[in-house]
């Protein structure tokens, strides 16, 4: 019992030590989605922190305040939503194959 014990000791470590290396590398990876057909895009890394906003000339001199504020939101929140899908399937890919079938880690 005191050597599965300890293997399974190994098991969680390693698996830790594996999400923390991947949650670092989502910092690097990016995803960027856009709104009003590309005039406006908004880029995202891993971590869900917005790294860049991309608004076309047209839609700035158009004048529509409100619809460029829209056009931000929108295509910040897709870039959130995306970004989070991405952190999930990083992490299911470190977790699959450690946890026995049907155990599953919230969040994971």
């Amino acid at each position: 019992m005191k050597g599965g014990m300890q293997g399974m000791l190994k098991q969680v470590q390693k698996m830790q030590a594996e999400m923390e290396r991947v949650q670092n590398e989502l910092g690097n990876k990016t995803v960027t989605e856009e709104s009003g057909g590309g005039m406006v895009k908004a880029t995202v890394n891993g971590k869900k922190e917005l790294i860049s906003v991309q608004i076309d000339n047209e839609v700035i001199s158009g004048g529509d305040k409100e619809m460029l504020e829209d056009l931000v939101v929108a295509a910040v929140n897709k870039a959130l939503e995306s970004a989070g899908k991405m952190a999930e399937d990083e992490m299911a890919k470190v977790t699959r194959g450690m946890l026995p079938p049907g155990m599953n880690i919230p969040g994971f």
